[in-house]
């Protein structure tokens, strides 16, 4: 099904559009990309084994990832769209990604960016079509040409979902090295029934999330959102002499 991939050598690969300092400063979730403009297999290839030089337990390398594009990626969202308009029963999340409740200051970092999106994407508070509508834009990729879906042997424990984090963290960053963005998106996940059949993905891995890739569509509206990050001494404790 897929053809052999080798890891790139340095001198393979084209220089970068941005450092490290930059990809990190400048990677968000893009909510409107460009469909009409196509991400080169060779890049997506690049960017995973870019990504792939995460550290992992043991060097477990516990990440598995399925890449869909062209009609592979049509039929899929298609699919999912049903799926999702329909509100069909038989999809549910496997793992548990947020809280079961809700405590500060979570709740309102949530709620901030909730207002700030719907905001931006036009949609008016209670508007509950809307609000879906808008979440439904997931299972298209945003229109990004490519997805990725990310998956975890269920056999593996929490400390290779902490792995599976830097490798999430490196596709990301290695995307904005090669102009791209990205959208990691845990939405799929309640559907990990459907890509499971669709994808033939075993039963043996969890669909952990999705991620959409492309180049951003700089002229939508929702992409001026821009969240907040707490600073440093917010989250840190020094102890330093």
């Amino acid at each position: 099904m897929n053809d052999k991939m080798t890891n790139p050598a340095p001198s393979d690969l084209p220089a970068a559009q941005c450092d490290v300092f930059q990809a990190l400063s400048s990677r968000r979730s893009v909510r409107a990309f460009c469909r009409d403009k196509p991400v080169e297999r060779r890049v997506v290839e690049q960017i995973l084994a870019l990504a792939a030089r995460a550290p992992s337990g043991t060097n477990t390398q516990p990440w598995k990832v399925r890449v869909v594009a062209g009609t592979a990626r049509d039929k899929l969202s298609a699919r999912l769209l049903q799926a999702y308009e329909n509100e069909e029963a038989d999809c549910e999340e496997e793992y548990r990604y947020y809280p079961e409740q809700w405590v500060e200051p979570y709740i309102s970092r949530r709620i901030q960016l909730g207002k700030a999106l719907y905001g931006l994407a036009g949609v008016a508070k209670g508007d509950r079509p809307a609000m879906k509508r808008q979440l439904g834009l997931n299972y298209r990729f945003f229109d990004a040409p490519v997805g990725l879906f990310i998956c975890i042997d269920r056999r593996l424990d929490v400390g290779s979902w902490f792995d599976l984090g830097t490798f999430l963290m490196g596709i990301m960053l290695a995307a904005r090295g090669f102009g791209l963005h990205t959208c990691p998106q845990q939405a799929f996940a309640r559907f990990h029934r459907l890509i499971r059949a669709e994808l033939d993905i075993p039963e043996q891995d969890y669909v952990v999330c999705g991620m959409a890739l492309g180049y951003e569509d700089t002229s939508a509206n929702v992409n001026r959102l821009a969240t907040e990050r707490e600073p440093v001494d917010a989250f840190t404790t020094f102890f330093w002499d």
